[in-house]
């Protein structure tokens, strides 16, 4: 008789305030799954490991940490992915509930969307269940006071790694710019927000929800620092050129009135 395949969930437990945990997520690392959570390399502390228990979650006997190294060498995480999904898919062919703890959200820049895709490349019928949660920038957007979006504006999410003069055109093109992974070029964007004028309309937040957590809004004074790499920037552009609105959205300048 064949067992039943457990099912594999991406629990998304928020940024590092264990009180945005949702109810499901915490129904489920409530219950009898098999915890499996990410580390840089092995034996190291996992990020969403500690929002879990900070939270007064007790780790299971059953748990498994995997290991998702820090490198842009597509050969080798192509190794460590195979070898991570071979460890998941060993579980739920037991018939146990695999439980992959995801700091933030787990269908936003999450190693999760990878683990998932290699699973199924090794068994395509392993049912699959995402847990959302708060991502890090509604977090951070939540303690700085100001709302990413307000009626019609627009918003852009991107990795700062795109680099300053992407940066640049996103600014005349979205009223809300956040900017994730800032640490490698953040004095790079604080230069450019000093010469477009825009140095008081941003917020850098370092580790939301965590401890840990830092906001500053005088941005010039991170000039030359060290930040964390868990660390976002928002951006406001209030004097925006907009374009006139055509049925709640904006018309171009070129359209042609019919």
């Amino acid at each position: 008789m064949n067992t039943k395949l457990g099912t594999l969930y991406g629990v998304s437990l928020g940024p590092g305030d264990p009180g945005l945990i949702t109810r499901r997520a915490w129904q489920l690392l409530s219950g009898p799954g098999h915890w499996t959570y990410p580390v840089r390399k092995k034996n190291s502390d996992s990020y969403a490991l500690d929002i879990a228990l900070r939270a007064g979650l007790e780790l299971p006997a059953e748990h498994s940490e995997l290991h998702f190294p820090m490198t842009h060498d597509a050969e080798i995480l192509a190794r460590y992915w195979l070898a991570a999904a071979q460890t998941v898919l060993a579980i739920l062919q037991r018939g146990e509930d695999v439980l992959f703890l995801v700091e933030g959200d787990a269908s936003t820049y999450s190693t999760f969307g990878h683990l998932q895709r290699s699973v199924r490349a090794l068994q395509p019928e392993v049912t699959v269940e995402v847990v959302p949660g708060v991502s890090s920038f509604h977090a951070a957007a939540a303690r700085s006071g100001e709302p990413l979006a307000d009626v019609d504006d627009t918003i852009a999410i991107v990795p700062a790694g795109y680099g300053i003069a992407q940066i640049e055109r996103m600014l005349s093109d979205f009223d809300t710019l956040v900017l994730l992974k800032v640490k490698p070029l953040l004095d790079d964007i604080i230069d450019l927000l000093r010469r477009r004028d825009l140095l008081d309309q941003g917020w850098f937040i370092e580790k939301a929800g965590a401890p840990e957590e830092r906001m500053v809004h005088d941005l010039s004074s991170l000039q030359g620092q060290k930040v964390n790499y868990l660390s976002l920037l928002i951006i406001k552009n209030p004097g925006r050129q907009r374009n006139e609105m055509q049925r709640g959205c904006r018309k171009k300048k070129d359209s042609i009135d019919e």
